[in-house]
């Protein structure tokens, strides 16, 4: 099948397949499912993804001809999206829900990634070395920096819980901010470290809660106000402000390349 998309024309021809629509800076996913009784469109905030739903008895020329029935919504809630913000010199982010500005120096000397808080100046992070990695450098700095204060908030809620996980993973993740698994393992998306520091503590609180009570009965949400009491105005956080933190850095599911050796 083809889509004709402004300029060019897109071949279709696999169940699920992801393409560039240049002409709106979007992904096109086409997807069936067996509980669809009829085409849907939507548009992912987080992954900026334009995504058709269909039966399993649909065909596939209809997703083509369902998109360009409502490419001027789809334009329109492309439009209203906050714009994404590559990490690169100069750019304003997040760190721990304080504006930090992005300088990436290029300096040989060193690799170590520091932050200048000095009062009198928005905070910047500064990325000394190779400026064409330095967005994966400070990617990385990220992440590690997440897992330092998740590890730190995961243990202080298991000790008042008598329980304990058995690992701690950092992904970048879409759907949740947080995970826990029936073998006590914890996952965290990354992008927590942006948020202010009572977000992802609640975060923290709540999966660990998962370790007791693997669902979101009236037990569980006990557990989490027993740790965390002022949980409600971080999840209300999240709710409101969270899905602006995905449009920071790399887009999801590029991968984070580890540092070269010798860095």
């Amino acid at each position: 099948m083809r889509i004709i998309n402004g300029h060019r024309a897109i071949d279709l021809s696999s169940k699920t397949r992801s393409v560039r629509l240049e002409d709106i800076g979007a992904q096109f996913e086409v997807r069936r499912h067996p509980g669809a009784r009829r085409l849907t469109l939507r548009v992912s905030r987080t992954r900026r993804a334009v995504i058709v739903t269909l039966p399993l008895q649909c065909d596939l020329d209809e997703a083509g001809t369902f998109l360009n029935r409502h490419i001027d919504w789809v334009r329109a809630r492309l439009d209203s999206l906050p714009n994404h913000v590559p990490f690169e010199d100069a750019a304003a982010m997040p760190l721990r829900g304080t504006p930090h500005t992005i300088s990436f120096t290029g300096n040989p000397r060193t690799r170590v990634i520091t932050v200048d808080d000095r009062q009198g100046r928005r905070p910047s992070i500064i990325v000394p070395g190779d400026k064409e990695r330095a967005p994966d450098r400070l990617t990385r700095f990220l992440f590690d920096e997440a897992k330092r204060d998740l590890a730190a908030s995961v243990a202080k809620y298991t000790r008042p819980l008598s329980v304990k996980a058995t690992r701690i993973g950092i992904r970048d993740q879409t759907s949740r901010w947080g995970s826990c698994s029936t073998t006590g393992a914890l996952s965290f998306s990354w992008r927590l470290i942006l948020a202010p520091p009572f977000v992802l503590d609640y975060v923290a609180a709540h999966e660990v809660a998962h370790l007791a009570e693997m669902n979101h009965g009236p037990r569980f949400w006990a557990l989490v106000k027993k740790i965390c009491p002022d949980f409600e105005t971080a999840k209300q956080w999240l709710q409101v402000l969270g899905p602006d933190l995905h449009r920071y850095g790399p887009p999801h599911g590029q991968p984070v390349n580890s540092p070269p050796a010798g860095e």
